[in-house]
């Protein structure tokens, strides 16, 4: 078949894209390289949902981000996305980011944004008691929130398959061509047709582009680092504390995420390797040293992982989003490109209907998903229903995150299906937790392979060559 449009790359906005195109009437092609969705910047993502201060006046940027942000808490509600609109905190250090947090201030009420106050160091340390004592002054924001950035993807492209999307793994594009109006897509997962194409790739973005004839674009990569703390750091941070851009950078930002951990991060170096995600001795020493200034109690000791993810910087300053001859390019998406996710979805579905595609609300089209039931967040009276209709909901499985073999099982036959062990910890958290998968992992191994009906030797970490097992010891 020919679809209306095809999608390329299937991160938060391709994501939000499909779900905003499908609601909109049109059949709809996703396109991702790797073996699972949410795999680049929406995985390795500090999950701040920016209220838009920050960004230019005027700009692209703080007009989606702006718009996006005040479209993100109906839309996680809906699609049961874990939010929280906790409020964001940047701290200054001295006359200068004082200065920096008033012009900052200045911009976000430019740029619309709401709830918007300014303290000194002492009330900032008043409604924040980690605060550092050096801290001079403050930005408050209201508005701010955060939300699980995996979650938010894999909920919008699972709408977007309940209500008719195609989606393919593992279908990294090498051509495009263009003949009598229509799109031909050259795949490691086949040919395909379609009228129109929406180019999500991230820090590929520029390589799709060109395939489609625009070299005008280039994007490198921006190497971010963070340490992840267990969810008993004992750490009483309410909100995401930024410091004050200054001439040195922005700074770390340490704040606590949808799922009750805390955050610290990110570096930004750029990097020549697009898909170099490894961390660094420098990178996060880096972090450590910056953290301890805005929240001195920040305890690293007590980190469960770290990790390393990449934005995609274009060579703007601000986001591209244009169309020609039925192409949209999303280039240079970071940083707040989660937080305008829903509105770039909306903006691109308006390029496409300019460029001649027949919009139109789908009748029953359905918002909703439902994820797998969450047994560690259930009453006891809730627990005990639940098991007696299926015993699997009584096996713990993940003991760190109270992840039972109901869910996993439940999550195996939804869409998005998880074909590996990491597609399958983004969607119920199990491996997330203080062990990183010690004591859980050959469990869920042997659940995977029962239920997808395929040998334990063929389940991976991450698809390609990162299998598990390698061989039986015995017959």
């Amino acid at each position: 078949m020919t679809y209306d449009v095809c999608i390329i790359g299937a991160g938060v906005v391709g994501a939000m894209t499909a779900r905003e195109l499908v609601k909109r009437g049109l059949s709809v092609l996703v396109l991702e390289k790797e073996h699972d969705v949410a795999t680049g910047a929406s995985r390795a993502n500090s999950g701040i949902v920016h209220a838009g201060f920050d960004c230019k006046v005027g700009s692209l940027k703080a007009k989606l981000n702006v718009k996006g942000s005040l479209l993100m808490e109906d839309l996680c509600r809906e699609m049961g996305v874990s939010y929280d609109r906790c409020g964001s905190v940047v701290v200054g250090f001295g006359a200068e980011d004082d200065q920096t947090v008033r012009e900052l201030y200045d911009r976000g009420i430019q740029n619309g944004v709401s709830g918007l106050s300014i303290k000194n160091g002492d009330e900032a340390r008043e409604l924040e008691p980690s605060l550092s004592g050096e801290v001079s002054s403050a930005l408050f924001v209201d508005s701010g929130a955060i939300v699980c950035p995996y979650e938010l993807t894999i909920a919008a492209l699972g709408v977007a398959i309940n209500n008719g999307a195609t989606l393919k793994t593992g279908a990294g594009v090498s051509a495009l061509s263009k003949k009598g109006g229509v799109w031909h897509i050259e795949s490691e997962a086949g040919a395909f047709e379609s009228t129109y194409i929406v180019n999500c790739a991230g820090v590929y973005s520029d390589e799709i582009a060109k395939m489609a004839g625009e070299n005008r674009y280039t994007v490198h990569a921006r190497r971010g680092e963070y340490f992840l703390l267990d969810k008993a750091s004992g750490l009483p941070l309410k909100r995401t504390v930024f410091m004050a851009p200054s001439k040195m950078g922005k700074g770390v930002l340490v704040s606590p995420t949808a799922h009750g951990n805390i955050i610290v991060g990110p570096t930004a170096e750029d990097i020549d390797e697009k898909g170099s995600v490894r961390t660094t001795e420098e990178g996060l020493a880096q972090v450590k040293a910056l953290s301890q200034k805005s929240v001195p109690s920040t305890p690293l000791r007590k980190a469960i992982t770290n990790f390393c993810g990449l934005r995609a910087v274009g060579n703007t300053g601000d986001f591209i989003i244009e169309e020609k001859e039925g192409s949209v390019h999303c280039i240079g998406i970071e940083s707040p490109g989660l937080s305008a996710s829903p509105a770039i979805a909306e903006y691109v579905a308006s390029l496409l209907e300019k460029a001649g595609a027949t919009l139109s609300e789908k009748a029953d089209f359905c918002g909703t998903y439902r994820p797998a039931v969450a047994f560690r967040a259930l009453s006891d009276e809730q627990k005990n229903e639940i098991i007696k209709k299926d015993s699997r909901y009584g096996r713990i499985v993940c003991r760190c995150e109270t992840v039972t073999e109901g869910e996993i099982v439940e999550t195996l036959h939804m869409e998005p299906k998880p074909k590996t062990l990491d597609a399958l910890k983004r969607r119920t958290r199990c491996g997330m937790g203080r062990c990183q998968g010690g004591f859980c992992t050959p469990v869920v191994t042997e659940i995977m392979a029962r239920e997808l009906g395929v040998s334990e030797l063929a389940i991976t970490k991450s698809g390609g060559a990162s299998h598990l097992l390698l061989e039986r010891t015995k017959a």
